[in-house]
């Protein structure tokens, strides 16, 4: 049997992990719905509940990986009891990953664009209404968008083809240290903005009236459901990672180091976001509008904008990139795994796949706008991400979460053996009942609420 190629260092498998968990939504999302729902005492709340609800689950995805040595297209298929049909949750992680990359590469694509468009100073002298339809008729460009779209694939495929290490660890690691420096940068120039100590009132006091004013079980399921997505568990992105390290050090401090770095990541990201709002009078709101129109808005009304605005959007494209190398070194895998193919093989075969499958999401903003799958004004891009956010995650934890603390699967004593190998922080042994019987219903809580959002409420 191929001997499986392994991390070089402990700090690839932690950086690698984190590019796969740190996504646009630490950016996008989180210092959104921090700044809606209380600011730190938000943050507070969300921390415990990223070590109540996503850390155990991330270990157990770790932990099926490294035992298993496979990843998630044959790790059941190893670990399973005989007679069992666990390995059926396969299908669902692989679907799953496809699905992700099939509306992640427009994302990225966009990044990109904006890169170039920053450094050729595109939004120079542009009024704040006109900044927002260059985000509109990007969107109605499917040639351009296909381009940066196919480039987006082809440099993921690209890294991925050199190897693990040589590929995926060291380009990772450089784009993540430099990932980190932009966003320290941002920082510090965010927070010398005259105007930006109210911004950075605004994000970083607790303000518990805010929390209250929202609701409290509204603040507690934002806290939750962000807690939970943004590591990017349940459909296996994550336990290809431990199929390739060693059983030298325990799995429960490696999480939390990912955890750790996923989060900084998003606090910072606010650090950068609301002094800047705050300084020209700009509301932080939610999604595409606060990258691709607040921020470049904000950019040409700082002294050297073009300069901040390239590395934010340097910074943006570090953090799409990332995720799309690590789940395309999985979907690699998954080829590997499953027909013994040649590393060569996997890269052409599922470059060209992958590129024929994210062209729906590219249209759908112009071409097949027409199609609304979830109702007035939702895109093929939003049902892509509903399936994979609202059904295949929630779903594909509760799976692990079940295999790996039911007697008819995995087992506990099989689970916890393995993510207490080695030297570090051990999984705690009191929380045996509270990941069988408790978290599973909070995860389906979750998946319950996200039908709810989706097509009932307001």
């Amino acid at each position: 049997m191929e001997k499986r190629e392994r991390f070089s260092s402990r700090l690839g498998f932690i950086l690698i992990s984190a590019g796969c968990a740190v996504g646009l939504g630490n950016v996008w999302r989180f210092p959104y719905i921090a700044g809606k729902y209380g600011g730190a005492a938000f943050v507070l709340l969300y921390l415990v509940f990223l070590v109540l609800l996503g850390l155990p689950i991330m270990v157990m995805e770790f932990s099926v990986g490294r035992a298993s040595q496979k990843s998630a297209a044959r790790s059941f298929h190893v670990l399973e009891p005989p007679g069992t049909r666990w390995h059926w949750m396969s299908y669902a992680a692989v679907i799953g990953n496809y699905l992700l990359m099939m509306f992640y590469t427009t994302v990225g694509g966009w990044m990109l664009s904006y890169t170039f468009r920053m450094i050729r100073g595109d939004f120079e002298g542009l009024s704040p209404g006109a900044v927002g339809t260059v985000f509109d008729e990007m969107l109605a460009q499917p040639v351009s968008m296909t381009f940066w779209m196919l480039l987006t694939v082809a440099l993921g495929f690209g890294i991925c083809s050199l190897g693990l290490q040589k590929g995926v660890e060291r380009i990772t690691k450089v784009m993540m240290s430099f990932l980190f420096v932009i966003l320290l940068v941002l920082c510090v120039r965010s927070v010398t903005l005259e105007g930006a100590a109210e911004g950075l009132r605004f994000y970083l006091i607790p303000d518990f009236k805010r929390m209250a004013e929202n609701g409290i079980s509204e603040t507690i399921y934002a806290a939750m459901s962000q807690a939970f997505f943004t590591l990017s568990i349940g459909i296996g992105s994550m336990a290809i990672f431990g199929s390739y390290i060693s059983r030298e050090r325990a799995l429960t401090g490696e999480a939390l180091s990912i955890c750790g770095l996923d989060t900084l990541i998003a606090l910072l990201s606010g650090v950068v976001i609301f002094p800047s709002c705050f300084a020209f009078g700009l509301n932080p709101g939610e999604g595409p509008g606060l990258v691709f129109v607040t921020l470049p808005n904000i950019f040409n009304r700082m002294p050297g904008g073009r300069l901040w605005g390239t590395l934010f959007f340097v910074f943006m494209s570090f953090a799409a990139l990332s995720t799309i190398i690590a789940v395309f070194q999985n979907i690699l895998s998954f080829s590997e795994d499953l027909w013994g193919w040649s590393r060569k093989k996997a890269v052409l075969v599922n470059g060209i796949l992958l590129a024929v499958l994210s062209v729906p999401c590219v249209l759908g903003f112009n071409v097949w706008s027409g199609i609304q799958p979830l109702g007035d004004g939702s895109t093929i891009q939003d049902l892509e991400d509903f399936l994979v956010s609202s059904n295949l995650l929630p779903l594909g934890s509760l799976v692990y979460l079940l295999f790996c603390t039911s007697k008819k699967g995995w087992g506990w004593g099989n689970f916890i053996a393995e993510a207490d190998a080695g030297k570090g922080v051990q999984f705690p042994r009191w929380a045996r009942k509270y990941v069988s019987y408790v978290l599973p219903v909070l995860v389906l809580v979750i998946f319950a609420a996200g039908y709810w959002g989706r097509f009932f409420a307001g």
